[in-house]
């Protein structure tokens, strides 16, 4: 076991900061910042080590979305803690921002890397942004965003043989399942009261 646990413990510690930062977002506990920055550090050395580079980078970029989040969180005004639906304007940007990363990283993962996945890897990462910034916005859609991603991350990791990390994923998508379900209610809690922005309009 400890021989397991020795040749296994970044994707176990990702297992146990990943599933922790999951469950905390989807209570919309600030929590989940610090655990996900924790997450971030022990997935950039795993996914190194495995040649997804751009999954890879994608951590680094989560630090500095992971604190940017956090002090929104933190010292914005009460109500941007509140749930909102994303804007209709927003929609072409993400898919706009989706394509436009994908086919960046596809193109630097194919030219300058040893990478055999560049296209999912460069997709998952794209998607992940997107999500990422999403959340940080606290539109609720974010979750349907994630769930699309981690779908695709379980097949990857499961190629690349890290299955302790596939099986997080299968868990992750289940969060975000819970996490959508979560936020949904309460969204439609403040539709509904009395007096609420959503209630008037």
């Amino acid at each position: 076991m400890l021989a397991w646990f020795a040749a296994n413990w970044t994707e176990v510690l990702g297992f146990a900061t990943g599933l922790a930062c999951v469950a905390l977002a989807a209570r919309r506990n600030v929590a989940t910042f610090p655990i996900g920055i924790a997450n971030n550090l022990v997935f950039l050395a795993l996914f190194t080590e495995h040649a997804l580079y751009a999954d890879a980078g994608l951590q680094v970029v989560y630090l500095a979305l992971g604190v940017a989040g956090w002090i929104g969180w933190v010292r914005g005004r009460r109500e941007s803690a509140f749930v909102r639906g994303a804007p209709r304007r927003a929609v072409p940007w993400l898919v706009l921002a989706f394509g436009t990363i994908t086919a960046v990283l596809w193109l630097v993962l194919h030219r300058f890397t040893d990478s055999t996945t560049e296209l999912t890897d460069a997709a998952t990462t794209a998607g992940s942004l997107v999500a990422q910034y999403m959340l940080n916005r606290r539109w609720l859609e974010n979750w349907i965003v994630w769930i699309s991603v981690d779908v695709v991350f379980v097949g990857l990791f499961a190629v690349k043989g890290l299955w302790i990390t596939a099986a997080l994923y299968l868990v992750f998508i289940a969060l975000c399942v819970g996490g959508h379900r979560s936020w949904a209610r309460e969204r439609a809690m403040r539709t509904l009261a009395p007096g609420s922005v959503e209630a008037a309009v």
